[in-house]
């Protein structure tokens, strides 16, 4: 029996030791980071039959288990990984929305300062200073543009420098990852499934959970104990013992643009879609290309074009003080279209994009693929896709985009793709051309006037042009109305004669001279027999101010997105839209922080170390040590006693 009584006294010694070192080894790790609180779990060793039944023979160590929840770690790994998500989102899309609403360093002014300028050439049509305070202000507001978008890429080449940094910090991590599943896979065949590596497991689950604050990931336990771990659409990042690396380079489209790419089983390169990449640090930067900043740049590009294509045509339409028709005021701005470095022509084959309307462009990419027997254009905001058999049917008449595709002398070979930006490089390309304040055409090159010898009140509007054909007027247009058959003989120009009758049409008549510049002037009142009206050319253009209306009116007129919006219209709709997702990027990231805070409560509330818990473990596991070594010291006087008898 003593020695029964040593044996149970010894157990119960070892088990309430395992205590105290375990509710140490708690209070020790109280603040360590990921650390799961650990709980000896005993057993009843098996017990002795006698005579009398069955005796106990004391407690055994199980084992020393993670007080550990799948499912709530599971829920805080997910809060992370969106919270870094936002918070990676937010930062960036703050200082973009800072950039463009600012009312110093934004476009806004500048567009203003530029057509006040325009309006204030009115009051003196032919003051050189006038003049050349409007040019200033359009070199003032093309500066901005490429300042603006100088900032854009500056903001883009960061982007890709934190993209490179997360891909390198997901590798060590999954390097680590791996070789802790394979110590946890050994240790655990050692000593058992019932016996775990508690704290390899927290390290791991530590790495782990450092990993979806920069990505999202998906775990699959393994019988071995080890976790695979997967991203994107499932491409595997850890399995087993074995990491797979990723990599940021220059896209294949664009070397401007970091993307991802994942070294697959076997050694393939494969790209990673942007849109499949979520989560964490990485996926919130992605996001914030994609969603803002692509789109930010796009739009400001297109305003750069609007300004550009539909200033100069007005330009065009008008007559300087040289009496010559108007030049460009900025240069012509066209798209791009980037090859990718796999087609099989790089150097031969190239697209050009021709800007046709801007009235029609969008604020999209687009990519164009040939299969050697049809191009595909597919719009990226939408995956809308047109296909024709050749390239200029591309985008369709049905379905204008604002720009047009030509390959000029070269030819595609099949699999051949581009990525197609018509308004990407509008802000940064833009310039103000014209130097000479003479050449700035703000007088219209057709006068029109009334004979003094007319004895009707008839009268004929200044009038506009729509067109340079038929410019300069190689003579005047003599207009003689015919009282007997109501129409006006006309002289020169086209000849011919133009119907008007003043009893029904004395409130106003439109005609229009589709040879002469598309000339459209305006009739009224009541002529008599004999009366003429002429249509000359502007010789000199002093004093006339009227396409000077008609470039300023610009400024309000809804000549972008399909005719929806203006100029101005078109930026505070990039200001507020760049507003509006930083605002609610902010409010995801503000509740995200929230159901993070919660769900962390929830997994501390189990797995987390109490420290007045553990001060009471201390004290029953120390009165238990007291208690199984008077168990020994009652065997030793048993024993003693025993021998005594004996003597």
């Amino acid at each position: 029996m003593g020695t029964q009584l040593y044996n149970i006294g010894i157990t119960g010694l070892n088990a309430a030791q395992a205590g105290l070192i375990t509710t140490g080894h708690n209070i020790s790790n109280a603040a360590t980071p990921g650390f799961t609180r650990q709980q000896v779990v005993l057993g009843t060793n098996d017990p002795q039959l006698t005579g009398s039944g069955f005796l106990g023979q004391g407690a055994r160590i199980e084992t020393v288990r993670r007080i550990y929840s799948q499912f709530l770690t599971a829920q805080v790994m997910e809060a992370k990984t969106q919270s870094a998500e936002y918070g990676a989102y937010a930062d960036q899309i703050a200082a973009l929305d800072n950039l463009l609403a600012d009312p110093q360093a934004g476009l806004s002014p500048a567009m203003s300062d530029f057509f006040d300028a325009l309006q204030s050439v009115s009051a003196s049509p032919t003051s050189l200073a006038s003049r050349q305070s409007a040019i200033s202000a359009a070199q003032s507001m093309t500066a901005r543009f490429n300042t603006l978008d100088a900032r854009l890429e500056q903001i883009r080449t960061g982007l890709n420098g934190e993209i490179s940094g997360s891909v390198g910090e997901i590798n060590q991590l999954a390097s680590q990852i791996a070789r802790y599943n394979d110590q946890i896979a050994v240790a655990e065949s050692t000593t058992g499934a019932n016996r775990l590596a508690n704290d390899m497991l927290d390290a791991r689950e530590r790495l782990i959970t450092e990993l979806n604050e920069l990505v999202r990931v998906t775990q699959l336990q393994q019988s071995d104990g080890s976790i695979n771990l997967f991203i994107g659409n499932g491409q595997p990042v850890v399995v087993g013992g074995s990491a797979f690396s990723m990599s940021a380079s220059p896209s294949v489209e664009d070397a401007s643009r970091t993307e991802v790419t994942y070294t697959a089983p076997g050694g393939a390169v494969l790209r990673l879609q942007e849109d499949t990449i979520t989560g964490g640090k990485l996926g919130g930067l992605l996001a914030f290309r994609r969603e803002t900043l692509d789109e930010a740049q796009n739009a400001l590009g297109r305003i750069a074009i609007g300004v550009a294509e539909q200033f100069n045509s007005q330009h065009a339409l008008g007559q300087d003080l040289n009496g010559a028709l108007g030049t460009n005021v900025f240069n012509v701005l066209v798209g791009s279209a980037l090859p990718a470095n796999t087609n099989s022509t790089v150097a031969a084959a190239l697209v050009n994009v021709t800007i046709s309307n801007s009235s029609d462009l969008t604020t999209s990419d687009y990519r164009l693929n040939f299969d050697g027997a049809a191009y595909t254009l597919t719009r990226l905001s939408d995956n809308q896709s047109w296909t024709a058999a050749t390239l200029g049917g591309l985008p369709p008449a049905g379905s204008p985009q604002g720009f047009t595709l030509d390959s000029g002398a070269t030819t595609l070979a099949a699999g051949d793709t581009f990525l197609v930006q018509p308004t990407r490089n509008g802000g940064s390309d833009i310039r103000t051309v014209m130097t000479d304040p003479r050449m700035l055409a703000l007088a219209m090159p057709v006068s029109t006037s009334a004979a003094l010898a007319n004895t009707g009140n008839g009268s004929i509007s200044a009038g506009a042009v729509s067109s340079t054909t038929g410019l300069p007027l190689g003579g005047p247009i003599t207009l003689t109305f015919d009282a007997t058959t109501n129409v006006f003989n006309v002289t020169g120009g086209p000849g011919g004669t133009i119907a008007y009758n003043p009893t029904t049409e004395s409130a106003g008549k439109s005609f229009t001279f589709a040879g002469q510049g598309g000339f459209t002037f305006q009739l009224s009142g009541l002529p008599r027999n004999g009366d003429t009206f002429t249509i000359a050319p502007n010789s000199s253009g002093q004093g006339d101010n009227r396409n000077l209306l008609e470039l300023a009116a610009l400024q309000n007129a809804n000549t972008l997105a399909g005719g929806t919006t203006g100029f101005q219209g078109a930026y505070a709709q990039m200001v507020a839209s760049v507003g509006a997702q930083a605002r609610e990027v902010q409010v995801n990231q503000t509740a995200q922080k929230v159901l993070l805070s919660r769900v962390e409560e929830s997994q501390q509330s189990l797995s987390g170390v109490n420290l007045d818990e553990e001060a009471a473990n201390l004290l029953r596991y120390q009165q238990a040590y007291q208690a199984a070594g008077k168990m020994i010291e009652l065997a030793s006087r048993l024993f003693d006693t025993l021998l005594q008898i004996g003597r």
